[in-house]
């Protein structure tokens, strides 16, 4: 019998991850997140008014989340130059993730809301999940499993280059 060890999931399974954001001002994690160090919590790119992170429970390799820093449940309360970064980065994240991977496509979302499914619906994010052809098999079907097969540091070393490659001082795209 082979084993799947997915380790990194037992805390947010326990809910230990939202309680220990509960400690802060706004007890929102995507607040605290650009206080800590960009390897402690795998933020690829850092612009003037979003950034990019990885998504701590990815769906697959190379699930990356483009964030505001301003904290607002919906686009709509954004103001332009956020939005526009947004995408701009949205757009970044895409050739990071073609260079390294070579997805066969990608979905990009944002779920507005608790019944869209925001797992944190105070503080809209963008998801990037890139996907290839039959990435979905019996595991996440029957098995309600999803295989990762690279560590989320090992993905950090592998996109951030990139990312700091592409966006340099801050310009690219713009």
């Amino acid at each position: 019998m082979k084993r799947l060890w997915t380790p990194w999931r037992m805390p947010y399974l326990r809910g230990e991850d939202r309680q220990a954001g509960e400690d802060l001002p706004s007890g929102c994690i995507f607040c605290a997140k650009p206080q800590a160090s960009d390897e402690a919590e795998h933020i690829l790119c850092r612009g003037q008014h979003c950034y990019v992170t990885l998504n701590k429970y990815p769906y697959n390799n190379g699930h990356l989340m483009v964030i505001p820093y301003r904290h607002v449940a919906s686009t709509e309360e954004l103001e332009t130059p956020a939005l526009t970064e947004m995408m701009v980065l949205a757009n970044l994240s895409l050739a990071v993730l073609r260079r390294a991977y070579n997805p066969h496509g990608f979905n990009l979302g944002i779920n507005l809301g608790e019944a869209a499914g925001a797992g944190i619906a105070e503080h809209v994010h963008l998801h990037i999940v890139p996907r290839w052809r039959a990435d979905t098999n019996f595991m996440p079907i029957i098995g309600e499993t999803r295989v990762i097969p690279e560590m989320l540091e090992e993905t950090y070393r592998r996109l951030r280059p990139i990312f700091d490659e592409l966006w340099g001082d801050g310009t690219a795209g713009s």
